[in-house]
Formats: structure tokens, C-alpha cells, sequence
């Protein structure tokens, strides 16, 4: 497993103009301290001291201006972000090769131990995986927050921004992506890609997770997909907004308390 490549999205399509980086008067919202430390700083700590990690890359738009004055730790690659995250993964994937984790700088709370677990769970033979908190998990921890929930017959499920790309079907997979992130906006497009059934059940909250998988890997031309699901409520925090960030600094707090 030691030569796993991470990814570590960064890019912005806002930029210096972000509101969270506005408000925390740094150069990219990449750089927002969270506990005093700047996340990016967080995130690649904790990929640094995963034994199972190898090469990390951080994929951000114009590098040397987004970060500007950021002391980047030896061997640490940069990388022009793509414009979107699926066209960013499909770069990396032509570059790097299988296999991938990929996460994001946002993910500042992420943990050598969530890390593990997640690339230890995902079963053989996976081409893509994704990570998912159950919402009993995370609402153990949080009784109040507020999430988008994936919401699927066996249950409501928070994604936690780990994701394994490691077959040799990975490619179909991230071209598909490529297609619903181009047609996102055209809702007959996206009814032709993943089918009117399927898109009715899902709004209704009546589509198995299995099943959508299933669905999914049929798309993206007999993949196969997995989810691994996470037992950390950590796990499911991203730093999008300044609910996010009170929350993400009271679990360090709690850490440090603890």
C-alpha cells in the first residue's frame, strides 16, 4: 500500500474571492486557519503520518499565487487544478495512475485513523469507493447540526470526502463523472445518464444503496463500486462555511481536551 498517491483538492472556483477566505483574510480558502493552523496544513499531516500513503498532491488553480507565502512542507506536489473536480481527478488519474485517495483541503478534521480505516475496508476488487457517514453517527455527536443528507431506503448518509480510486474500471468511472458534471444543470441530460426510475426513487428516498451502486457501475460501463462507511462523525465535517469552522474548531478543542 505504500504507493498510494494522494490528492488533496483544492481548487476554487471563487479564489481569493471567497467568502470563507475573505472573511479569514487569507490569499485561498485552502489556507483558512481552523484551530490556528491552516487546513490545507491539517489535512496533509494527517496524510503524511498514514503509513499507507506514498506520494501527495495537492491540486489547486495558479499554485504560485494561491499559495503565496505558504510554507509547503519538502516533497509535496503541486498541481494546476482542472477546472472541476472530475476533469482534476482525471488528470491526476493520467498522470499518477491507479491507485488514488482523494480528498480534499477542506477536510480538516481528517485523521491517520479515519485514513486507515477507510483504504483497509474498501474490498478487493473496488474500482471506486466513497466514504459515507451514517446520519445516527454523526447526529450522536452533533445532535443539532444540519447536513445534506443522502437519503437512501436503508438509511441517511453524509459523504466524507475520501475516496479510493483503484481499478482498472476507475477511468470509465471518473469519465462518467466527467458527463453528470456537464449535464448537471440540464435535468433531461441527467435523466438520460442515470434513467427516470432510478432519479424518482432516489428523490423519494426509496432507492437502495446497493442498488445505486449497482446502477452506477452499469453506467459507468460495469464498474464496480463500494462504499465504506465511516465511524468517525468527524469524518463527515467539511469547512464550507462558518458553522462548519465553529464546529470543526470545537471538535479540536475537544480533542485537545480530551
Amino acid at each position: 500500500m505504500s504507493s498510494v498517491t494522494a490528492i488533496i483538492m483544492a481548487g476554487s472556483r471563487a479564489g481569493a474571492a471567497d467568502p470563507m477566505a475573505v472573511a479569514g483574510g487569507v490569499s485561498h480558502k485552502a489556507l483558512l486557519p481552523v484551530g490556528g493552523v491552516p487546513m490545507l496544513s491539517r489535512v496533509v499531516r494527517a496524510l503524511q503520518a498514514s503509513p499507507g500513503i506514498g506520494r501527495i498532491v495537492v491540486m489547486i488553480e495558479a499554485p504560485a499565487r494561491s499559495l503565496a507565502g505558504y510554507d509547503a512542507p519538502p516533497g509535496l506536489l503541486l498541481r494546476e487544478a482542472a477546472g472541476s473536480p472530475s476533469r482534476s481527478v482525471a488528470a491526476a488519474l493520467a498522470e499518477f495512475n491507479t491507485p488514488l485517495l482523494v480528498t480534499t483541503a477542506d477536510h480538516a478534521l481528517l485523521t491517520p485513523a479515519m485514513v486507515a480505516h477507510f483504504m483497509a475496508a474498501v474490498p478487493a476488487g473496488t474500482d471506486v469507493a466513497a466514504g459515507l457517514a451514517r446520519a445516527e453517527t454523526v447526529l450522536a455527536a452533533w445532535p443539532g447540526t444540519r447536513r445534506t443528507w443522502l437519503r437512501f431506503r436503508d438509511g441517511r448518509f453524509s459523504g466524507c470526502n475520501l475516496f479510493w480510486i483503484g481499478g482498472p474500471g476507475a477511468a470509465a468511472v471518473v469519465q462518467f463523472w466527467q458527463r453528470v458534471e456537464q449535464n448537471r444543470k440540464a435535468p433531461l441530460a441527467m435523466v438520460a445518464l442515470l434513467g427516470p426510475l432510478a432519479l424518482l426513487r432516489f428523490s423519494l428516498g426509496r432507492l437502495r444503496l446497493d442498488a445505486a451502486l449497482r446502477l452506477l457501475g452499469q453506467r459507468a460501463g460495469g464498474a464496480r463500486l463500494a462504499v465504506v462507511e465511516l465511524p468517525f462523525a468527524e469524518a463527515a465535517v467539511d469547512v464550507d462555511k462558518p458553522d462548519d469552522l465553529a464546529l470543526a474548531e470545537a471538535a479540536l478543542a475537544g480533542r485537545a481536551g480530551g
